[in-house]
């Protein structure tokens, strides 16, 4: 099990990364690398200690 420092973003949020090879098996990174485009994730929060996070295709604006 691969373990992902949680890190202080500001004041108000903090973050955990995602490897890039995880990004990549989803198709959001580019040849470079690079994130390819804008995406958005939901964050739930599911129970104490555990959440989930799911791709989001479409935003309703």
């Amino acid at each position: 099990m691969a373990l992902n420092k949680l890190r202080m973003l500001d004041q108000n949020s903090a973050g955990v990364t995602l490897p890039k090879d995880d990004l990549r098996v989803e198709g959001l990174l580019d040849a470079d690398g690079e994130i390819d485009g804008e995406h958005h994730v939901h964050i739930r929060h599911v129970d104490d200690g555990e959440w989930t996070l799911e791709l989001v295709e479409e935003i309703d604006a």
